[in-house]
């Protein structure tokens, strides 16, 4: 990141929603929304605009699974290893994706920040198991094939933006 973290977009949110503290939690949506993450320099210029320590802040961005302190990818994969996916072989998905994109538990994110791998406790899709998610698009039925193919078009549309 510069060394001078622009503040204009993280304003326009505050504008839009009148610089109160009740509007928080869509307050952080929003810039995550916008960096994928939420960067740690948010925090104290929030804390001066919203008149709140940046103590309640930090706490209602961790309380809070969604939201993310570390970078995430343009593409965020999400993929279900619930009991009807795990049943399914969800794990093969998730190790075919991870070797493909050069990830482990530990690394979730690509360094080129295009693609992030995370996996969710369930996705509420058991019927179409076995299941991922690409930026909340339900892809179902999933195969490691099916998986590979989705990435590969991924990168081609990359390639060709």
């Amino acid at each position: 990141m510069n060394e001078k973290f622009d503040f204009s977009q993280v304003d326009k949110i505050l504008d839009a929603h009148g610089r109160e503290e009740r509007y928080i939690i869509a307050i952080l949506q929003e810039i995550q929304e916008h960096y994928h993450y939420l960067p740690r320099e948010v925090f104290p210029h929030l804390s001066r605009e919203l008149k709140m320590s940046e103590a309640r802040i930090y706490s209602v961005a961790t309380f809070y699974e969604n939201f993310s302190l570390e970078p995430k990818g343009k593409y965020v994969i999400r993929i279900c290893d619930g009991t009807a996916c795990h049943v399914r072989r969800s794990v093969p998905i998730l190790e075919r994706l991870r070797a493909e994109l050069g990830l482990s538990e530990k690394k979730k994110t690509t360094d080129d920040l295009l693609f992030t791998i995370e996996t969710v406790s369930c996705l509420g899709a058991c019927g179409l198991a076995p299941v991922l998610t690409i930026n909340d698009v339900v892809h179902p039925a999933m195969t490691p094939e099916k998986a590979s193919a989705l990435l590969k078009e991924l990168k081609e549309a990359e390639k060709n933006a």
